[in-house]
């Protein structure tokens, strides 16, 4: 249950009484016993103006402590401490981190964490890159990769996978989830995006739906499913809500790009092991 305690602002002043957090879940992961997780967007929050209003992105402009306030607030909801809801400092890379208490000092330059420690919350923030949740029912482990396009392309989802095999689990039992992320109608995409996934493989033209003029639309969501399909992946659920289209309820860096807005908050995603 989330902590509804009113905490005070920097200036003294309350901030708002908290707003239910209303997570997006996945079906799948729903139906595995012992789990928790949720795909959250940018309701439930204490941020303001772009941020509005839950905004858990450090690396943000926002004000230092409604962020904290934010993380917090999910913290509770998803039932760890404010300090093992952990999340890295994301670089658009293919590296997978395995971690088992909080981060010893900065955060960790990777774009995925594994754990099997019931106390770790292991997240993703995004602004319309994929947030993928992971769970092995039975070697009871969980992961949360970040897979934008780059990521997505350069095997960051294989890097996860290879860290909870080696953690015990197996790619036939382990469901994965494909959070709120940017939709194919929205992702308009140049020939030399398009050049980079041919010249890795011809059959990604799958993933490319024509545009006007020269452009295309990319489906990151079916590429980053396919990718891990060619895994074994037990079963892979696909969130159908574009962040790019529902601005009341993500944040957007294209739809801030867009607008010609300085900053834009960011989404968090997360997963814990009950048992």
């Amino acid at each position: 249950m989330p902590n509804l305690a009113i905490p005070f602002r920097s200036d003294g002043l309350h901030y708002d009484v908290p707003q239910a957090l209303e997570p997006v879940r996945s079906s799948m992961l729903s139906q595995l016993a012992g789990f928790e997780h949720g795909f959250y967007g940018r309701r439930g929050g204490v941020s303001s103006g772009l941020y509005e209003s839950l905004n858990c992105g450090p690396g943000s402009k926002d004000d230092a402590a409604a962020v904290l306030e934010n993380r917090r607030r999910v913290a509770g909801h998803i039932g760890v401490s404010p300090e093992r809801l952990l999340s890295a400092y994301q670089v658009h890379g293919a590296e997978a981190l395995m971690v088992d208490g909080p981060f010893p000092g900065d955060r960790p330059q990777v774009d995925a964490l594994v754990t099997r420690c019931p106390s770790i919350a292991p997240a993703v923030l995004t602004a319309d890159c994929a947030p993928v949740l992971f769970a092995d029912p039975s070697a009871r482990i969980v992961a949360a990769a970040h897979a934008g396009w780059k990521g997505a392309l350069g095997g960051v989802l294989e890097a996860t996978m290879a860290k909870m095999i080696k953690l015990g689990g197996s790619p036939s039992r382990i469901v994965a989830a494909i959070g709120p992320c940017i939709g194919q109608a929205s992702y308009e995409v140049g020939p030399e995006f398009v050049a980079r996934f041919m010249d890795a493989d011809s059959g990604n033209a799958r993933f490319f739906i024509p545009g006007s003029d020269d452009r295309s639309h990319f489906d990151l969501k079916r590429y980053c499913a396919a990718r891990l399909r060619g895994l074994g992946i037990g079963a892979v659920d696909i969130m159908a809500q574009d962040t790019y289209k529902e601005e009341a309820l993500f944040f957007s860096n294209r739809r801030r790009i867009l607008a010609g807005e300085v900053d834009y908050g960011r989404n968090i995603s997360a997963i814990r092991i009950l048992r």
